[in-house]
């Protein structure tokens, strides 16, 4: 899947004060004063939100670095990280939305060109830009988990794909990719899956 590097990266005290009033520092140590860390991260934003913060990119910023920057892991010793979800409705039944997914010929259409890939539980997938993983459930029709590596990147995160019939044979997807590691990755692979969606949706509705 092709990933490009997108305007904003890793935040910076100098773009945090421009944007919020705060640098990043300045955020934390607020952050700390309302014991957030004990409270998690959604009351954290809710405390970013009170303090007008409104822009949802630096919202879910200053909250993930500022477990980061305390030292917060999840049982792995990795920290939570970020979170990104992309949506898409095409014009095509859910059995061929989902066989688009896991065909090999069909997913090197949209996807980019495969070296390798078993869809099924214990599967691995190989792409030729190096992306590459392991399914951990495929459920037919329903939806699909696989974790996601590339030598390029921070250790693994886990991707979950789910498809749900929508009116007039249409199907809705939902992509949760968890686990990254940093913002720039976020990023980047939000703009990434987006495109591969949007081409996924050119290759059924043409």
């Amino acid at each position: 899947m092709k990933t490009a590097t997108v305007e904003r990266g890793a935040p910076t005290d100098a773009q945090a004060k421009q944007a919020t009033g705060r640098t990043m520092e300045q955020w934390y140590a607020l952050l700390d004063e309302k014991e957030s860390l004990k409270a998690g991260r959604r009351e954290a934003t809710k405390v970013l939100q009170s303090e007008g913060v409104k822009d949802e990119w630096w919202l879910v910023t200053i909250a993930v670095e500022y477990e980061a920057a305390r030292g917060v892991v999840e049982k792995d010793g990795r920290p939570k990280g970020y979170g990104i979800c992309v949506t898409k409705t095409i014009d095509a039944p859910v059995k061929a939305v989902y066989a688009a997914w896991t065909g090999a010929e069909a997913v090197g259409r949209w996807f980019g060109k495969l070296k390798r890939f078993e869809c099924k539980d214990g599967g691995r997938f190989e792409a030729a830009d190096g992306d590459c993983g392991v399914f951990k459930r495929v459920r037919a029709d329903k939806d699909l988990r696989f974790t996601w590596e590339n030598p390029r990147r921070a250790p693994m995160s886990l991707v979950d794909v789910a498809f749900a019939a929508k009116g007039g044979d249409k199907t809705g997807i939902t992509l949760n990719h968890a686990r990254i590691q940093s913002r720039p990755e976020a990023d980047e692979l939000r703009a990434a899956w987006g495109e591969a969606l949007s081409a996924l949706k050119e290759m059924l509705e043409s």
